[in-house]
């Protein structure tokens, strides 16, 4: 089986569990460590001419991470490709399953068994709390309605302000995120890298959490550790 994959965290899940499988990977596909494959360009515009070079028995995506008409072309080519849609975490569960299926996994990772009881069984919060989860600035981009960070942070006992807008990423003036006053707001360290010293200073007052977006946004390995790691930074944000 030779695979590319389109989306960094099912990168890092294929190459966890089916090794050999991987012959190529976004430039983004950070995990795990030292991964030693052909490199395809970004998942926004992965290049597509060198994907179809690889020959690969199955393209793995992603209906929002990846390009409708980039998956067309390699199609074109005649590359299967198999797109996956997670907007919740037993939706993640799934979706692994049948991906790791798909590239040639006999038996269910270990690793997906403990992600799917530590979802289970979350740390238990003391009370719910409102945010505003930013994922960009300049324009100043926020969580809207439907994503898997959403449901990730939901379970988490925290309920982001724009769940229910019109947009799955609608640009918010940061004045109007301010004047939200949420509990907390959560900061990931991507798509944007927000830091110490590059987000908090836009919302004096208010606390701020410092996330791992892997944590926050991957739906593979990472998804085991997830709901401690996340807890623990809102808990301490809160203090």
């Amino acid at each position: 089986m030779r695979v590319v994959s389109l989306v960094p965290s099912l990168t890092e899940a294929v190459a966890r569990t089916v090794p050999g499988a991987l012959v190529g990977a976004t430039d983004w596909c950070t995990h795990p460590v030292g991964l030693d494959v052909v490199r395809v360009g970004g998942t926004k515009n992965p290049k597509t001419d060198r994907v179809v070079a690889l020959a690969p028995d199955l393209v793995i995506a992603n209906e929002e991470e990846n390009r409708a008409a980039d998956l067309d072309v390699l199609r074109a080519a005649g590359v299967e490709v198999l797109v996956t849609e997670v907007r919740t975490v037993p939706q993640a569960v799934t979706e692994l399953d049948r991906v790791l299926t798909a590239c040639g996994a006999r038996s269910r990772p270990r690793w997906l068994d403990e992600a799917e009881a530590a979802w289970a069984d979350p740390p238990v919060p003391e009370g719910r709390a409102t945010a505003v989860v930013p994922i960009w600035r300049r324009p100043w981009m926020v969580l809207g309605r439907d994503t898997f960070a959403g449901d990730v942070l939901a379970r988490l006992g925290v309920d982001h302000l724009y769940a229910a807008h019109a947009e799955r990423y609608p640009k918010v003036p940061v004045e109007e995120l301010r004047a939200a006053r949420p509990d907390v707001v959560v900061l990931p360290d991507e798509p944007y890298r927000f830091t110490a010293d590059d987000g908090p200073e836009a919302f004096p007052g208010l606390p701020c959490a410092l996330v791992d977006g892997r944590y926050l946004t991957w739906y593979g390995p990472s998804l085991a550790g997830a709901p401690r790691a996340l807890a623990a930074a809102l808990r301490a944000a809160r203090r």
